[in-house]
């Protein structure tokens, strides 16, 4: 039983960290449990199947209030915890800075910090109260040099002190706000409660964000999906209706790969940024991200002086939500979410009719080229994690050569009733959003799943660890992808040219939205 207890520790302290456990325990409980039924009585494995059940069915139900005073200055939070619990911890090394003060709050006694864990008694605490300087916390973040003073980022990493959350574990949180005061968070909420959230594990691509003070917000609804926009205020004023309309209109491109978008409640970002009266050249979204922390969150840095068509033909936020439609991969396969994501943003700004069909490939050969020269000793998996200034154009377009390689096989062995727009359909009826992280050969050992002969799994074969760049030529000439100069020509006599109509096209044929 001991080498079971280690197992269910260990599953806790990579899950407080979020890693990836679902396959990890399944095998390790499952070499256990051949173990006991070789060499126990049956009560000894009837024993330890009741231990891992009582591990992983039950889960903790943590519940959390953090009250928000006037001024922004301080968040008081209390904790109420569904059993005594010897283990609360920060995600941030920097958070005890953060901390005023916290106590049990059953007894009264005060609560030490060592480095970003609290120093809790043996037996455990069932209830924690402590304060929050967010005012030294916000100056801390960057992102709020550009913003109004009544307009905060803060992350959960900060100023949430909690226990590990195991697979069904969760923490609902209730926030206290003044008036005009608002928060956003990328968790759950919980409808029936105003403020109320709810917190499960989740990998942890990165620090999600939230933000206290008085901003826009927004709800936007999206082939049933509910998209919760915060529209953060800078000292430029900007049309925060019209960033709603073009946030809708991004996501509704998204909806033309399988007519759903592929989170139902999906949080989006938008931060103005500092902007110098000397350069009016910046685009109009400066950067974007995808955090899969707590929940999805696609953050857009945007520069507010510029005009509201720029942020429609920009190709900056169509990327970022076209993240969703994986889930988040292991760090040296993020090449196959980057390059789906690449690929989708020229196909979906083309269905959409933000490129004309001729634009669109010329900026995917020209993106293939590019990935084509880049490092070209290293495989994709290689790349990943090399020095992203000279493998970046190999991360980014490996994976992209694999997503068209895929859809025109797809399309041409099934006479167009299948794609990859259908193969991710399906894969997001199943499996998403996810709260896990992925490993690229479990997503397309998936993916071949749905198809009756195997495709995903041969290519990963072929390329992920194989040091060049996938040979795209050969199909885009079957395409109709001709070059003159450097420039590309579309040719409706090439062999595939019907199939290259069709993956452009604005057609949806699949199974109906929900």
């Amino acid at each position: 039983m001991t080498e079971l207890r280690r197992i269910v520790d260990n599953v806790h302290e990579q899950q407080h960290n979020g890693m990836s456990t679902g396959c990890v325990i399944d095998e390790q409980l499952k070499t256990i449990i051949i173990k006991w039924s070789r060499r126990a009585t049956f009560a000894g494995l009837m024993w330890a199947t009741v231990l891992a059940s009582a591990s992983f069915a039950a889960g903790n139900h943590h519940v959390y209030t953090v009250q928000v005073d006037e001024s922004l200055d301080r968040l008081h939070v209390t904790a109420h915890f569904a059993a005594p619990v010897t283990y609360i911890a920060a995600r941030s090394n920097s958070a005890e800075q953060f901390l005023l003060g916290a106590q049990d709050c059953d007894s009264g006694e005060r609560i030490e910090t060592a480095g970003r864990r609290m120093a809790t008694p043996d037996a455990g605490i069932s209830c924690l109260s402590y304060v929050i300087d967010l005012r030294k916390a916000a100056k801390a973040e960057r992102r709020n040099r550009s913003l109004a003073p009544d307009n905060i980022i803060v992350s959960p990493i900060v100023w949430m002190w909690r226990p590990r959350l195991g697979r069904r574990d969760d923490v609902r949180v209730q926030f206290l706000l003044p008036d005009a005061v608002q928060v956003s968070v990328p968790w759950r909420p919980i409808e029936s409660t105003a403020h109320t959230y709810v917190l499960t594990a989740s990998p942890q691509s990165g620090s999600a964000t939230a933000i206290f003070g008085r901003f826009d917000a927004a709800v936007t609804n999206v082939a049933g999906s509910d998209l919760r926009i915060a529209l953060l205020r800078s000292s430029t004023d900007y049309d925060t209706a019209a960033m709603v309309d073009w946030i809708r209109d991004t996501a509704n491109n998204i909806t033309l790969v399988y007519g759903r978008f592929p989170n139902p409640a999906a949080r989006i970002i938008i931060i103005p940024v500092a902007t110098s009266p000397w350069r009016r050249d910046l685009p109009g979204v400066v950067f974007g991200r995808i955090v899969r922390d707590g929940g999805e969150t696609v953050e857009l840095l945007i520069d507010p002086r510029q005009p509201v068509e720029s942020y429609h033909s920009d190709w900056t936020a169509t990327h970022e939500l076209s993240h969703m439609m994986l889930p988040y991969l292991r760090g040296e396969q993020r090449w196959i979410s980057e390059g789906f994501a690449q690929y989708y943003q020229n196909v979906l700004l083309t269905r959409a009719g933000r490129y004309d069909e001729q634009y669109a490939w010329q900026k995917l050969h020209d993106g293939l080229e590019r990935g084509r020269t880049s490092v070209p000793e290293m495989s994709p998996n290689e790349a990943t994690g090399a020095d992203e200034r000279n493998s970046r154009m190999k991360v980014y377009w490996s994976g992209t050569a694999l997503a068209l390689l895929a859809d025109i096989e797809l399309r041409g062995r099934s006479n167009g009733k299948k794609s990859l727009d259908t193969v991710l359909g399906q894969f997001q009826r199943c499996c998403l959003p996810s709260v896990r992280t992925w490993t690229g050969t479990e997503l397309f050992t998936k993916f071949d799943s749905f198809l009756d002969e195997p495709l995903f799994m041969n290519l990963y074969r072929q390329f992920a660890d194989t040091p060049g760049f996938p040979d795209t030529n050969p199909l885009l000439g079957q395409l109709g992808i001709v070059l003159d100069d450097g420039k590309v020509r579309l040719s409706d006599a090439a062999e595939l040219a019907e199939i290259r109509a069709a993956l452009m096209a604005r057609i949806y044929t699949g199974a109906p939205g929900r």
